[in-house]
C-alpha cells in the first residue's frame, strides 16, 4: 500500500522565517479511499421542516445572529479605514557608547580606525521598529490603536490601504485600558468607521477582525464571540470580549467588527504557546473604549470617578461569615484618608450591592463602573451592613457619596504610603504567645513593631508563627500579619482572640471570620476553620 498522503497542518512565523509542520493525513482523520470500483453513497440526513413560529425556535434577527454566507461586502467598505501602525524608537544598545578608538598622533593606523568606525556615530544607541494596527474614527484624522503598540515611540507612522503614509502625533494614552489616540493631518477627509454597541453582543454572534498580522496589512479573519466579560489580569478594568477570529502579532490595536460593520472591540491580546493564533483572542469592548477615547480627545488624559475605598471579593466563606444572603457585591476593606468616602458613611465590612442604580455582582464590577461615572457626581450607594456584637441579619443601608477624581486619588495614596511613621517608644514587657487556630499570636509591643515593621498606629494582635499544615497557612496568613477583628469584634490583646475563638467553638461554629492587616496596613477578610 502506498505511503499515506501528507498535508501541512500548522504555520508559524519566527524570526522572519516561515516554519511549516508536516503531519500524516491519516493522523488528522483523513479516511483512505474505497477499493477500486466501489462507490460509497453519501449519508444524507432526512430533510426536516422547521416552523419558525413554533415555541422554542430562536428568532433570526439579522446577519449578526445567523452568520453571513460571505463577509466580502462588509469587509470591502471597511478596509480603507484600517491602518497599519509602524513605529521607531531609539534605545541605548548594551555594550555600546564607548569612546571612538584613536591611534597615537601621527600613527599610520589612524586611517584604519577611521575606516573601521565610519558607520558608528559613537552614540551608543540604535533604532528599533515595531508594527501594529489601528483604525480611523474621524475623517479629520483621529486614529485608535493600543498603547503598547506606540509606547515609547519616537516616530509613529500610519500606513493606509492605498499605500499612502502620514506621520501621526500622539493625542493621549490610557495605560489602564491599553488605548491610545493618534492624530494625522490628511489633505482630504479619510474613510472612517464608527463604534457599535458591544453590550448587545451575544456569545455565538459573528465578528470580523481586520489588521496587520505579521506585517500582512489588510488581513480579514472571521469568527464568533466565544465569551464576554473575560478577566485576563491585564488591567484594573478587564472586561474583554473573547473571540476565535484569528488574531496574531501585529493585529494589536485593530478593530473587531460586528456584521453591521460597526466596531465592537479593539483587538489587544491573545493566549498562545506559539505566538500565533490558536483561536483565543481578546478585544476591549466598545462600551469601555468609547468613554476613554472621548476623554483622551477632549482632555488628552482620562478623568475617572473615584470612590476612595479598598475592596475584596466576597467568597462563599466570607458571605457565610458575614451573614450575607449570597456571595455577591464588593466588600469594603478600607477607606482612603482624605478620599470621597472618608466621611464615616462607609465602613470596613460593608458590602456594596448597588452603585448609581447599577447592580454590583462582583468586586471587579465596581471599580469599572465608578471609573466610568463623571467626577463630582453625587451617587446613591446601596450596601449591606452587619452590626458587631449582634445576631441580627445584615441590614440594607443607603448612602450618598460625591465622587472624586481617580488620578488625584492615586497621588494622595502614593503620598500617604511614602509618609514616614514615628516608631513607638518601648513600653510594657513582652507578653508570652498564645496558640490558636494553628497560629501563635501575641500582643503588639515595641519589639513586635520593630520585628515586623508595624507602624505606631497599628492596633490589634500580631501573628508570630504559623503551623505550615494548618488552615491558617492555607489562607496565606504569615508571621507579621495583624488580627484586627474576630467575628466582626475588635481585638486588642492576644487573650481577646483566644476568648472569642472559645466562644465561637462553644456556640458550635465551625469557622472563624478574621479581619487581617498586612504590615503595610492592607486589610482582608479570611475564614479559618476552628479545630
Amino acid at each position: 500500500m502506498s505511503a499515506p498522503r501528507r498535508r501541512m497542518s500548522s504555520v508559524a512565523v519566527a524570526g522572519g522565517m516561515l516554519l511549516m509542520g508536516i503531519v500524516s493525513a491519516a493522523a488528522q482523520g483523513v479516511i483512505e479511499p474505497p477499493p477500486e470500483g466501489q462507490v460509497i453513497a453519501p449519508q444524507v440526513p432526512p430533510a426536516t421542516t422547521v416552523d419558525p413560529t413554533a415555541p422554542g425556535v430562536p428568532a433570526i434577527s439579522g446577519p449578526t445572529s445567523r452568520g453571513p454566507a460571505s463577509v466580502a461586502d462588509v469587509a470591502e467598505g471597511l478596509l480603507d479605514a484600517v491602518v497599519n501602525i509602524s513605529t521607531s524608537q531609539t534605545i541605548e544598545a548594551a555594550g555600546r557608547g564607548i569612546p571612538p578608538l584613536e591611534a597615537p598622533e601621527g600613527s599610520p593606523l589612524q586611517d584604519f580606525f577611521d575606516d573601521l568606525l565610519k558607520d558608528d556615530n559613537g552614540s551608543g544607541s540604535r533604532k528599533v521598529q515595531s508594527l501594529g494596527s489601528g483604525f480611523v474614527i474621524d475623517p479629520a484624522g483621529f486614529i485608535i490603536t493600543n498603547n503598547h503598540v506606540i509606547a515609547d515611540a519616537d516616530e509613529i507612522t500610519a500606513n493606509f490601504a492605498d499605500g499612502s503614509k502620514l506621520t501621526a502625533e500622539l493625542v493621549g494614552v490610557d495605560t489602564k485600558t491599553d488605548i491610545a489616540v493618534l492624530k494625522v493631518e490628511p489633505k482630504t477627509p479619510l474613510k472612517s468607521v464608527k463604534f457599535g454597541e458591544s453590550e448587545k453582543l451575544r456569545i455565538g454572534d459573528w465578528v470580523m477582525a481586520i489588521g496587520n498580522p505579521f506585517g500582512l496589512g489588510g488581513s480579514v479573519t472571521v469568527g464568533i464571540v466565544s465569551a464576554r466579560g473575560r478577566n485576563i489580569n491585564a488591567g484594573p478594568y478587564d472586561n474583554f470580549i473573547q473571540t476565535d477570529a484569528a488574531i496574531n502579532r501585529g493585529n494589536s490595536g485593530g478593530p473587531l467588527f460586528d456584521m453591521n460593520g460597526d466596531v465592537v472591540g479593539i483587538n489587544t491580546a491573545i493566549i498562545s504557546p506559539t505566538g500565533g493564533s490558536i483561536g483565543i483572542g481578546f478585544s476591549i469592548p466598545s462600551e469601555i473604549a468609547t468613554n476613554v477615547i472621548d476623554q483622551l480627545r477632549e482632555f488628552g488624559e482620562t478623568r475617572r470617578g473615584w470612590l476612595g475605598i479598598r475592596l475584596q471579593e466576597v467568597s462563599e466563606e466570607i458571605a457565610e461569615g458575614l451573614g450575607l444572603p449570597a456571595a455577591k457585591g464588593a466588600l469594603v476593606m478600607g477607606v482612603v484618608p482624605g478620599g470621597p468616602s472618608d466621611n464615616g458613611l462607609l465602613r470596613v465590612g460593608d458590602v456594596i450591592v448597588s452603585f448609581d442604580g447599577q447592580e454590583i455582582a462582583t468586586s471587579r464590577d465596581l471599580p469599572r463602573i465608578v471609573a466610568e461615572t463623571p467626577v463630582g457626581k453625587k451617587v446613591a450607594v446601596k450596601l449591606l451592613r452587619k452590626e458587631a456584637k449582634t445576631t441580627d441579619p445584615t441590614q440594607e443601608v443607603d448612602v450618598d457619596v460625591t465622587l472624586g477624581r481617580l488620578e488625584d486619588g492615586e497621588k494622595l495614596m502614593t503620598e500617604s504610603e511614602e509618609a514616614p511613621t514615628t516608631p513607638e517608644q518601648p513600653g510594657a514587657a513582652k507578653v508570652a504567645g498564645i496558640e490558636t487556630l494553628g497560629m501563635t499570636i501575641a500582643d503588639i509591643d515595641a519589639e513586635a513593631r520593630t520585628t515586623y515593621s508595624l507602624g505606631a498606629d497599628v492596633a490589634g494582635v500580631v501573628v508570630t508563627a504559623v503551623n505550615p499544615v494548618s488552615g491558617a497557612a492555607e489562607k496565606g496568613i504569615e508571621p507579621g500579619t495583624v488580627i484586627k477583628e474576630v467575628a466582626q469584634e475588635k481585638v486588642g490583646k492576644a487573650a481577646d482572640v483566644e476568648k472569642k475563638i472559645a466562644e465561637l467553638k462553644s456556640a458550635g461554629r465551625k469557622n472563624a471570620l478574621l479581619l487581617l492587616a498586612s504590615s503595610g496596613g492592607e486589610l482582608r477578610f479570611v475564614v479559618v476553620p476552628i479545630d
